[in-house]
């Protein structure tokens, strides 16, 4: 299999897959032209924050199956376009830790200490200090915005210069929020308290301008601020209009909502701000372990189906995935059973796992299963990564429920197809926790294995029925590899399920209708 390298990243990364079989193509730095040559036949594509990973890139790459972020933000990647196509995403969050906390830090004290422009008039031969003059950090208000990995980092290291923490983060999960050692505030509460302010909240919809000029009329009166997370979490004219109008003393970024910022830029030339061209990860060691990490997890995706660190698909370790495996298959199975008998319009699907299933992640079962499905009656690709877009795209409703309950079995999955025409039930388990069986078709009791061409015929429970099926498979010249049989003694019906060695020859289903008694023929290939 074949990957991509995109962007520059230590050679640990090529090597390590290098090392494990795979093909590496290392395009740093070319064309996008090139890039999109090169991904034809690629199986992986890793990326660093330069390459725009957009769904025309991605449309000339049709065996592309992950796409990793050499990083934590993919906001160059387009996560939904990669999501209807199939694609995994993945980023390698947590490796650039200390490097992105450090760097808020350091552009903090640099800041205060107007350590830039003192800078610049030394290489001038200028020799001045009371034009510089700064403002010490101890004993003053440090305001933190987004409280994950890398925002905990600044407050932990923040309280080694006695500066008094404050917080706020809204998505923080409520057993987390106790365990900080300073108080989470909300926004507006934490703004008038603050002397300086860091952000490290993510790019989403939710936070783009989230500091905008309403918001910069609420912070304290000559505040810093420091932001290296987004440059979209910031409106940048307010940010100006705030550093003019004294609402900022001053603002340190090392991200920006267009990067490379543009020659131009107001930023660029204005005495209150300091800036560096994103270098947050840029360290030695961060750039080796994010490459590492990246490495590691697209190869072990592509031998394995591990997936950690999805941003569009449920974290799923090794063993896990080896454990989901055959179950996953069951519920394609079981997806794939029920397209194939239907027969009318649809309205939802219900899945239900059950006995040893609870302990597993449910939405992967489901993604299975809605593979098998929506691959049987889309005419796109469904793989398991954008199976449950594709259902909220169609507007296919589905729902999830957890049994301990698995009556004699260990485990079983059962799926629902509620329609027109009601319902229709299929039960199904693993024997040799490996092979798929089908074991109950609505109100029959069956144990068939669920592949290759298979015949399924409802009939009156009565003596001769079996004897004329199979007569009319033998004069047809088709071999039965398999039948499992069901009935219904409250109803007097009962149910054939035949595999066959071939498909049915034309002519054969209208034969099989025929026979007195039939009341329902439908050959499945699975």
């Amino acid at each position: 299999m074949k990957v991509v390298l995109a962007d520059p990243v230590a050679e640990e990364c090529g090597r390590l897959l290098l090392d494990r079989g795979f093909e590496v193509e290392d395009l740093q730095t070319v064309p996008r032209e090139r890039l999109g040559e090169a991904l034809a036949d690629a199986h992986a594509l890793i990326v660093r924050s330069a390459t725009q990973v957009d769904r025309g890139l991605l449309q000339l790459a049709p065996d592309l199956k992950v796409v990793g972020r050499a990083g934590s933000g993919v906001d160059n990647i387009d996560v939904d376009a990669a999501t209807m196509q199939g694609i995994l995403v993945m980023n390698a969050p947590g490796e650039n830790t200390l490097s992105a906390a450090e760097h808020s830090l350091a552009l903090l004290l640099a800041l205060c200490r107007n350590i830039a422009p003192a800078y610049l008039q030394m290489r001038l031969g200028n020799w001045e200090r009371s034009k510089f003059t700064g403002v010490e950090l101890h004993g003053k208000t440090l305001g933190i915005v987004g409280l994950g990995r890398i925002g905990r980092a600044v407050a932990s290291r923040a309280r080694a210069f006695d500066l008094e923490v404050l917080g706020h983060d809204p998505f923080l999960p409520p057993d987390a929020a106790e365990k900080l050692a300073f108080p989470l505030l909300p926004l507006d509460t934490l703004l008038p308290q603050c002397d300086f302010l860091s952000l490290h909240v993510p790019g989403t919809e939710q936070t783009r301008h989230l500091f905008d000029w309403q918001t910069f009329q609420k912070c304290k009166p000559g505040m810093r601020l420091v932001n290296c997370a987004r440059g979209g979490i910031v409106d940048e004219a307010a940010m100006l209009r705030a550093l003019d109008e004294g609402y900022l003393a001053g603002a340190a970024l090392d991200v920006f909502a267009q990067e490379p910022l543009p020659q131009d830029h107001p930023l660029r030339s204005h005495d209150q701000v300091l800036l560096t061209p994103h270098l947050g990860a840029s360290t030695l060691e961060a750039q080796e372990k994010v490459a590492v990490r990246i490495a590691r997890q697209v190869g072990d995706y592509l031998t394995s189906g591990s997936v950690q660190h999805a941003v569009n698909m449920p974290a799923m370790e090794p063993a896990t995935a080896s454990r989901l495996r055959p179950f996953q298959r069951l519920g394609e199975v079981l997806g794939r059973l029920q397209a194939r008998m239907l027969t009318g319009s649809f309205r939802e699907m219900r899945i239900e796992a059950s006995g040893e299933l609870v302990d597993l992640p449910l939405q992967a079962l489901s993604s299975a299963v809605l593979k098998g499905f929506l691959g049987s009656v889309l005419s796109q690709p469904v793989n398991l990564v954008n199976a449950t877009a594709l259902a909220r795209d169609q507007g296919f409703a589905y729902t999830e429920v957890r049994s301990h309950e698995a009556g004699d079995f260990a485990s079983l999955l059962a799926v629902t197809l509620i329609g027109e025409e009601g319902e229709r039930y299929l039960e199904g388990t693993l024997f040799g926790n490996q092979e798929p069986r089908l074991i109950r078709l609505d109100e029959f009791y069956v144990d068939a294995e669920p592949v290759g061409p298979m015949l399924l015929v409802v009939n009156e429970d009565r003596p001769g029925r079996l004897a004329a099926l199979s007569s009319v498979l033998a004069n047809y010249e088709i071999n039965i590899a398999n039948l499992s049989l069901g009935r219904h003694r409250a109803s007097g019906r009962a149910l054939a399920l035949f595999n066959l060695d071939a498909p049915l020859p034309e002519g054969c289903l209208e034969t099989l209708r025929a026979i007195e008694g039939v009341e329902k023929v439908l050959a499945l290939d699975l």
